[in-house]
């Protein structure tokens, strides 16, 4: 469960920006939200909203990157290969900082990675006791051109192995690829995203698809839900069926693709459609099904930029019901998401719904409606927001 997050000169980020998911105590209760491991409440959900080019995706970007830096730098990066982080305009010779709180393993923890395309200049893990206690510190020493590392016992990666970790690499990563097993576990967190850390997957809605169908094929219980939602949105299916096909291409090469048809029955007979000749609704529900289903069967936290995109707005609304239903999500998932869907907001806590704008600076800000005075709980967030009493709207 994701509890914080800090960000510093990451794309139009530039000065320091905290986003807290915590509530005031009097929120427990509530479906919207999740009971933390010191008796607080933390938001289920969290709503991005601002105009276009406010930074509302590098904001979720910034979770995409930490995701993939600690599960994959060792394996996806080249000794020499620079690590995908972008600065913002002011800040192109200092360097990106992250800080993200997190319950994990019946604990809290604190990661705070400080880096350059070139190295990273801080790497740590800590362990809340009754205060942060750190499990590894990584640092580097340029006048020694190397770095101080320290490790506790439970991270039983040697001083060693630590030392010749890459300097494009998370120690995380690397440990794990050592089956050290706390590495292990942290590569292991469940995310899901249609972004990575650099934008949005560079895939058309053709591949989106068919990841999407190979994803349903082999989890027959996202399958299944799949197929009972999309029934249920009224796009005129009656199932969504998946084939194992082998192709082979002009030089002689097979391959395995997973192709989706959709089901229709008019006056008892039944007719398929291959889901490419389907709406693009119906389509892009079908591809950001495969992304949330997972995390809603197994807990963790689904970072969706655009949700609306293609999507009804009773789309929408059942997406979100997906997440505040303890039946829907019997381990307490998160969602968290842009939006130019507006009227969602209404079905949102104040402290659910951050507002995202730039300064003349060109640096993404962001604030809770909860901390723009005079909120009451029971207004209209939307027709109010819509007005521009909040902020973070285009001035046009």
């Amino acid at each position: 469960m994701l509890r914080k997050l800090r960000i510093k000169n990451f794309y139009s980020i530039y000065e320091p920006l905290e986003i807290s998911l915590m509530h005031s105590a009097h929120s427990c209760g509530d479906y919207r939200t999740i009971k933390t491991l010191d008796d607080k409440a933390a938001s289920k959900l969290v709503a991005l909203v601002g105009a276009n080019g406010s930074g509302k995706t590098n904001i979720l970007k910034s979770l995409a990157f930490l995701q993939w830096f600690v599960g994959h730098s060792f394996s996806r990066l080249e000794p020499e290969d620079p690590i995908p982080v972008a600065s913002h305009f002011l800040g192109r010779n200092e360097p990106s900082e992250f800080h993200v709180e997190f319950e994990y393993l019946g604990h809290t923890w604190r990661y705070d990675l400080v880096v350059t395309s070139e190295r990273i200049l801080h790497e740590a893990l800590y362990r809340q006791n009754i205060r942060f206690v750190y499990v590894f510190k990584r640092d580097w020493q340029e006048q020694e051109q190397n770095y101080a590392i320290r490790l506790k016992d439970e991270f039983d990666f040697s001083i060693t192995q630590a030392k010749k970790t890459r300097q494009n690499c998370s120690l995380i990563s690397a440990a794990a690829q050592h089956n050290q097993s706390l590495a292990v576990k942290l590569t292991q967190i469940n995310m899901a995203s249609n972004l990575t850390g650099i934008g949005r997957y560079g895939l058309g809605a053709f591949d989106q698809v068919l990841n999407a169908a190979e994803l349903f094929f082999t989890n027959r219980n996202a399958q299944k839900k799949m197929q009972e939602l999309l029934r249920r949105w009224d796009l005129g299916l009656s199932d969504v069926t998946i084939r194992k096909e082998k192709r082979t291409n002009d030089h002689g090469e097979s391959r395995t693709f997973f192709i989706p048809w959709g089901c229709h029955e008019i006056d008892g007979q039944k007719f398929e459609l291959i889901m490419f000749n389907e709406s693009s609704g119906t389509q892009s529900a079908f591809a950001l099904l495969s992304k949330i289903l997972p995390i809603l069967r197994e807990g963790g936290l689904a970072v969706i930029d655009e949700i609306e995109s293609d999507l009804h707005p009773h789309m929408l609304n059942e997406l979100i019901d997906l997440f505040v239903s303890p039946e829907t999500n019997p381990h307490q998932a998160q969602l968290i998401f842009s939006t130019h869907s507006h009227e969602l907001i209404n079905t949102l806590l104040k402290e659910q719904i951050l507002l995202v704008e730039k300064d003349d600076m060109l640096n993404t800000d962001a604030y809770r409606l909860s901390e723009v005075d005079g909120v009451r709980a029971d207004e209209n967030f939307y027709a109010k927001y819509m007005a521009g009493a909040y902020g973070a709207v285009p001035e046009l």
